[in-house]
């Protein structure tokens, strides 16, 4: 057995077709009008060519989401593009959606999101760098509102914003700690207006949670219009509109909008649009791209970020919930290797047969398997396969989930393409089939109080036994109530390593507890962002960060990137 190739060099020897030929496939038309060209490989939609559209009858939308993350890895994103080809494979049409990779894990530590082994979207290099620019966008967007807070201040300050109570930090695409916290107008003509400022990751802003919940040019307008950017010295809320900024920040964004395409390894379409942050926001792709793959393809793979705790929750109670969309299947990802760290195993342990730690890990994909339930769709299990699973450990798992009458599928998509996942494509077409008879639901009504939305997630999803929060938390929820926010959805932002705020606490903790550090209002994305324990918006570079193995070689060809 020859030595294993990297995600870089199968990417690499890729035999891409021309993006016209990949947008043939699903009968989009050869015409400026439909889309345009950046490159050979990628390709923008028009907005006035997805309205043809909108009568067209919607395909099937399957969800891919996880386990618990551990450090062993689970691959969603490369279940969800073998999974498409898998489809494909089958016959059928289909679209996978995916979220944007971000800059900062991708000279990080972990890494990019373009799939991996024989299941990856390419142009790699391209995707996981700087793609169409749409990130860039979003910075500047983000940043000219900065700017013109500041500005406002420095004019004479008619809008009397309190530069204490001013909530709008500033955003790059790197991850840089030594940003989170700087002070800023120390010197020179507005050294008169110092105050304290810092800087999140571009995929934590709100602009980007906007971009990927927006409907349409105008939606999004008026959604970066009612951003919260300050208040005032007697507490009242000044919106982005109030400066008149939601004009020219679309502006920047009016090419972002509109959703990418590449293509698979097999040559099947793939939608990559938007990457909000999976703490902080929904982590989900854009709602255009994933509403136009419904319109253009008979089955639509997408994926949420993190655990099906953390991800599927919001996707369903915060994405659908907005969208008007509705899943069809729901496929919950699994290993061999993330199993046995959920029952006990330390990472350097995982390449030994372990069948009592994959017994006791069970109870997590067991959790997650209710907690689906719960919204009432049938889940099937994708065991993703990994080189060193052994056929004792892999038969634990099926049988386990044979017993939860769910339905089970061992994946070799990383090895195989789009042939590992023939069975599991079927088995989610037969799902799909049924989804009619699915009683999809919320896990909570818009009516019901912020603090009981709140609540009922942390029983139902994390099963704890209570949340806790200080007065001045609940006095914020009350605050957003009477401000007319309390119909509006909750995100969660903890742990994702745990149903618990402790990320060591692997396997399903119950009779935890909930702490509510901090309650933020997102008026422009219309969610509030319950805080519950440390969660960084400007995460910092790790002691070796990737960067440091990525280069160019002899022939300009980029090394390290995977």
């Amino acid at each position: 057995m020859g030595a294993v190739k990297s995600d870089i060099e199968i990417a690499r020897k890729a035999k891409m077709r021309p993006i016209k030929d990949i947008l043939f496939k699903i009968k989009v038309p050869d015409s400026s009008k439909a889309f345009s060209p950046m490159g050979r490989h990628i390709a923008k939609i028009n907005l006035k060519y997805l309205e043809t559209l909108k009568n067209k009858k919607d395909g099937n939308l399957i969800l891919v989401t996880a386990i618990t993350p551990t450090p062993a890895g689970e691959g969603k994103t490369t279940v969800s593009v073998g999974l498409n080809d898998g489809l494909n494979k089958i016959g059928k049409k289909s679209i996978v959606c995916l979220r944007e990779p971000s800059l900062g894990p991708s000279f990080g530590m972990k890494g990019g999101a373009a799939g991996g082994g024989y299941s990856q979207v390419v142009p790699m290099e391209q995707i996981n760098l700087h793609f169409t620019g749409d990130f860039h966008a979003i910075t500047s967007a983000h940043n000219l509102l900065s700017a013109l807070i500041d500005n406002h201040i420095y004019w004479g300050n008619k809008l009397d914003i309190d530069d204490k109570n001013i909530v709008w930090k500033r955003v790059m695409d790197m991850n840089d700690r030594a940003l989170r916290a700087i002070n800023i107008n120390t010197k020179g003509p507005s050294k008169n207006f110092p105050r304290e400022d810092g800087f999140d990751i571009t995929v934590a802003s709100e602009v980007m949670a906007i971009f990927c919940l927006s409907n349409n040019l105008k939606d999004l307008e008026k959604k970066i219009g009612n951003i919260t950017i300050a208040y005032t010295k007697d507490k009242k809320p000044i919106y982005a509109k109030d400066l008149n900024a939601q004009g020219p920040m679309t502006v920047l964004l009016k090419d972002a909008i509109r959703p990418n395409v590449t293509q698979t390894l097999e040559n099947n379409p793939a939608f990559i649009h938007g990457g909000p942050f999976a703490n902080i926001a929904h982590g989900c792709n854009s709602v255009i791209a994933t509403k136009s793959a419904l319109k253009l393809s008979d089955y639509v793979v997408t994926e949420a970020g993190f655990g099906a705790d953390l991800g599927a929750e919001k996707f369903l109670d915060i994405k659908c919930r907005k969208a008007n969309l509705k899943p069809s299947c729901v496929v919950i990802v699994a290993t061999v290797r993330a199993l046995k760290m959920h029952g006990g195993v330390e990472k350097e342990d995982l390449k030994k047969e372990n069948i009592h730690a994959v017994k006791k890990g069970l109870v997590n994909l067991e959790r997650h398997i209710n907690n689906i339930k719960k919204f009432g769709i049938n889940p099937v299990v994708a065991i993703n396969h990994f080189v060193l699973d052994t056929k004792a450990e892999i038969k634990i798992i099926s049988n386990f989930c044979k017993k939860l009458n769910v339905e089970v599928s061992e994946c070799t998509h990383w090895a195989n393409g789009g042939k590992g996942t023939r069975d599991l494509a079927k088995k989610v077409v037969k799902l799909c089939k049924k989804s009619k008879k699915n009683k999809f639901k919320f896990l909570y009504s818009e009516k019901e109080s912020l603090w009981n939305k709140i609540e009922t997630i942390a029983k139902e999803i994390y099963k704890a036994s209570k949340i806790i929060a200080d007065e001045k938390v609940k006095e914020e929820l009350t605050k957003f109530e009477k401000n007319g926010y309390g119909r509006l959805p909750v995100c969660i932002a903890k742990t994702q390593y745990s149903f618990s705020v402790d990320p060591k606490l692997k396997g399903a903790p119950t009779d935890h507890e909930i702490p509510i550090r901090e309650v933020r209002l997102s008026s422009g994305a219309e969610f509030i962002v319950v805080i519950c324990g440390s969660i960084m918006t400007m995460p910092g570079l790790p002691r070796t960060p990737a960067a440091n193995s990525i280069k160019l070689n002899n022939k300009g060809e980029i090394e390290g990137l995977f």
